[in-house]
């Protein structure tokens, strides 16, 4: 990969911001759902935004200690 496409990749901070803002997103979205198909989607969506989340945490992590 070159070294300007590094720079144009978000951190993984970054990552990890958008991955929880994703997931509070999904979680709001809930309430407003009209079908309970619609509600489960949303649900999906937060709990799959959050464990991405974890796991970028997880990554920042070992970056920080590696």
């Amino acid at each position: 990969m070159s070294e300007r496409a590094r720079e144009q990749e978000p951190s993984t901070r970054e990552l990890r911001r958008r991955k929880a803002e994703e997931a509070t997103g999904e979680h709001e979205a809930i309430e407003g759902s009209a079908t309970p198909d619609e509600a489960r989607q949303h649900s999906r969506r937060a709990d799959k935004a959050a464990y991405l989340e974890r796991k970028l945490a997880e990554r920042e992590r070992s970056e920080r200690e590696g």
